[in-house]
């Protein structure tokens, strides 16, 4: 549209130019003016009045107008070649962000399923915020779930892949995701089968799946060079990966509901970022905020922590910490792996509660934090 009234404008502005001076007044009306009287009343309230509206259709209207009809016409190429420009410029944007969305997303739709507050969840959101893989949010009634029910698999994060493909596990979403983006000719349902599902019975007598390879990056030995190029990096993320699973999670939930207002300040805030009914959110803030003061404390003991959980948490973070080391900004060397994402991910879900604050007060771990905070933002993996 924008395009077509730029040529059309050309064509009157080179009109206007090429006629001869005795029939520019009538070419000017025809194209521009219409009924003069009328252009010029509605100008009237910009140029102050009548006067100024008589001199200007005297001059367009007289023998006069011959200079001022070729400087009408100068005026109405230049606007129609500035609106063309400007055409072209906006084209040129859209086509970028189009390759650019198609470059870094793989071509692939993604729907998160989550609740915004667990640390599983905001595993996920880390990958995806990293590299830049664009996705859509449902957020999940952690009550009632009918977000989810027409999934057998009842937890979070589900991310669903271009409609068909269903992930569960954020270790399994990650590195099936990891997986694609090293060889995007691989399809997810391919892919999927390297993480096979195993149900079996825990010791408390519940049922649980398990997947088998969750932390391994599927790749031929030419991209495992290439993503792992120093002998024993691989090790290391699966290490530190499996470590943030099965150790730094479980530290997050005695030390939010610590003491008691600390719990009801972690409800209030889960209860303003997740998705409750008003009567919903008044029993998960009071009655929620005491049951977990009481779990939390089973917790500690289950997890054999310390008196002052806080304690357990700065270790974990220092020991973290330590094994980056001083040479390195990540784990990864000078871009985060999938190590430095599942921390970050599980550490994240704590901004904005007194547990946070205190660790980075009290432990060597807010560089780092800052570090990956940036690289997340600015989706640093998107190269």
């Amino acid at each position: 549209m924008a395009a077509a009234c730029s040529r059309t404008l050309c064509k009157v502005g080179w009109s206007i130019l090429e006629s001869p001076p005795v029939r520019r007044p009538g070419i000017v009306s025809s194209y521009l003016l219409g009924n003069v009287s009328t252009l010029g009343s509605r100008r009237a309230f910009a140029t102050g009045g009548t006067g100024y509206r008589s001199k200007l259709l005297s001059s367009l209207q007289t023998g006069r107008a011959g200079g001022g009809g070729r400087v009408l016409g100068c005026a109405v190429l230049v606007g129609a070649g500035l609106g063309l420009y400007h055409t072209v410029k906006f084209r040129l944007q859209q086509h970028l962000a189009e390759e650019e969305t198609k470059v870094s997303g793989g071509g692939l739709k993604l729907i998160l399923y989550q609740y915004k507050t667990c640390p599983f969840c905001s595993k996920v959101r880390a990958f995806l915020d990293y590299h830049g893989l664009p996705y859509e949010i449902v957020e999940v009634n952690p009550v009632m779930r009918k977000e989810i029910k027409w999934s057998d698999y009842r937890k979070v994060p589900i991310l669903m892949v271009d409609g068909e493909v269903q992930l569960n596990d954020s270790t399994v979403i990650i590195s099936s995701l990891r997986t694609h983006l090293m060889n995007k000719e691989r399809s997810m349902t391919e892919i999927l089968q390297c993480y096979p599902a195993m149900k079996s019975v825990n010791d408390r007598g519940k049922e649980v799946t398990e997947y088998n390879n969750k932390y391994w990056v599927m790749l031929t030995e030419a991209e495992s060079l290439e993503l792992y190029p120093d002998k024993g990096i691989q090790k290391e993320e699966i290490k530190w990966r499996t470590w943030a699973d099965e150790w730094l999670v479980h530290l997050i939930s005695p030390n939010v509901y610590r003491t008691t207002g600390e719990a009801m300040a972690s409800f209030d805030y889960i209860v303003r970022e997740g998705k409750f009914s008003p009567m919903e959110g008044f029993f998960a803030k009071y009655v929620g905020a005491a049951a977990m003061y009481i779990i939390a404390k089973r917790l500690k003991s289950r997890h054999n922590l310390q008196d002052d959980v806080r304690e357990d948490l700065y270790k974990a973070v220092n020991d973290w910490v330590a094994a980056i080391g001083k040479k390195r900004k990540f784990m990864g060397g000078d871009q985060p792996n999938l190590a430095d994402l599942a921390v970050f991910g599980v550490l994240r879900v704590m901004e904005g509660l007194e547990a946070f604050d205190d660790m980075m007060k009290n432990s060597k771990v807010k560089p780092w934090y800052r570090r990956m905070e940036s690289a997340s933002l600015n989706h640093e993996g998107r190269t």
